[in-house]
């Protein structure tokens, strides 16, 4: 038997509903199917009947229909306003960014800078998670250059290694724990 793909995408399935549906397979035989190639937990019994009638009544989209709700308060203006705030002074606090943005809740702007800018907090200070061209091209040198020295000769290589990270001293020192977030 071959192996069971773990976590497929909605689509994924609701395309293969609809391949099976078109070919004139029953519901329960694609349940039987879908449960063979991507496990008991893929979809309930409920949905892939649901869809099945969906497909044999014309519908031919995979993807969800908009729906209704609350809008998104990460709109590309909000984000880039953030980013702005945060570039002029890089010691904001998250507190102090929902101030500014007084429409915006404290968990959508650590949100918004945290995976939609990708920042995380370094010594009270918002740093941008991105290696620069030059940074990949040191790095790529650096592992070229450690690679020929392991095939030179490794016992040696390897009782002179000393390893590290970056190391970032701030210049501003924070008085309380609270200034540091």
């Amino acid at each position: 038997m071959s192996a069971i793909i773990v976590a497929p995408a909605s689509c994924e399935v609701r395309a293969v509903i609809r391949f099976l549906c078109a070919k004139g397979s029953s519901a329960s035989e694609i349940q039987r199917e879908l449960c063979l190639v991507y496990g008991p937990t893929v979809m309930s019994e409920g949905k892939i009947r649901q869809w099945y009638r969906d497909f044999k009544n014309e519908r031919t989209n995979v993807l969800d229909e908009e729906r209704s709700g609350r809008p998104s308060r990460q709109t590309d203006e909000i984000v880039s306003l953030v980013d702005q705030k945060l570039r002029s002074d890089r010691r904001l606090t998250i507190s102090a960014l929902s101030d500014e943005f007084l429409n915006l809740r404290r968990t959508i702007v650590y949100k918004i800078v945290t995976e939609k800018l990708r920042h995380h907090k370094l010594c009270a200070r918002w740093v941008a998670k991105m290696l620069t061209d030059q940074h990949k091209k040191q790095r790529m040198s650096s592992g070229r250059e450690f690679l020929n020295r392991y095939r030179q000769d490794r016992d040696y290589l390897f009782s002179h290694i000393v390893t590290g990270d970056e190391t970032w001293v701030s210049y501003i020192n924070p008085e309380t724990k609270q200034q540091l977030m």
